[in-house]
């Protein structure tokens, strides 16, 4: 195994956007292709670490920059939502910015354009929702403690792409109500769908750098953590077999 990263630098919706693809050298041919849409704050070295993660499966995977070139935050910064808040004003501009870095992914060599798929954490999840439902060309995607309100446009329907959707029952950016109408729009829009949900387990529960404790709801939960991501290794296995 000889796991590479490469910066990916293009012209998108807006901006410039700047990617990581990962991939192992030693295998040879096209294979299936995982966008990874990261959390609030944008790429950072944990999302290039899953993406990793992902080539050691024998994917390419492309960690999406759908804020713009340097366009990050922490969670010091004033406002570590600015640049989702900005997007979450427009949705359709963000749906341009998805479907470019899916794009970006597809027309990458290594990749076999006709598998392809999403995961996403956080807003990414949102981000693999918004794919699905806006008629990406991805036969499935994967929600860790994703975000479930829909777009101000009308969804494709029906929706294509197989989804999963893994979320934290203590979750209070997703609550039974949120939940509840996320799978009656799924199911109405004629969507293969499955629901994991993590008792005892809250929002960011993928997420080694948020403690538990410090937000009511939110922290890291390893058994959450390593059950979701065993699921989501099932579900891309089945996805491109």
């Amino acid at each position: 195994m000889a796991i590479r990263r490469e910066t990916l630098v293009y012209d998108g919706p807006g901006g410039v956007f700047e990617s990581i693809v990962a991939w192992d050298g030693a295998l040879s041919g096209p294979r299936p292709g995982v966008l990874l849409f990261p959390n609030v704050l944008g790429l950072k070295e944990a999302d290039l670490e899953k993406a990793e993660a992902l080539a050691a499966l024998g994917y390419v995977a492309l960690a999406a920059d759908i804020y713009g070139q340097g366009k990050r935050t922490t969670r010091e910064s004033p406002d570590p939502a600015l640049y989702m808040n900005q997007l979450n004003a427009d949705r359709a501009l963000m749906r341009e910015r998805l479907h470019g870095a899916l794009a970006t992914l597809a027309a990458h060599p290594q990749v076999d354009a006709a598998k392809l798929a999403a995961i996403g954490f956080c807003f990414g999840g949102k981000c693999v929702l918004d794919l699905a439902r806006s008629g990406g060309a991805i036969l499935g995607g994967v929600s860790f403690h994703g975000v479930y309100d829909r777009p101000d446009y009308p969804s494709n329907v029906p929706i294509a792409p197989k989804l999963l959707i893994c979320h934290g029952w203590d979750d209070p950016l997703g609550d039974p109500v949120t939940v509840t109408a996320l799978a009656a729009e799924l199911t109405e829009a004629g969507a293969d769908w499955q629901l994991h949900v993590y008792g005892n387990a809250g929002h960011a529960f993928t997420d080694r750098a948020m403690p538990v404790g410090q937000r009511p709801g939110f922290g890291y939960d390893v058994a959450a953590d390593r059950r979701s991501w065993q699921a989501m290794e099932n579900f891309l296995a089945e996805l491109f077999g």
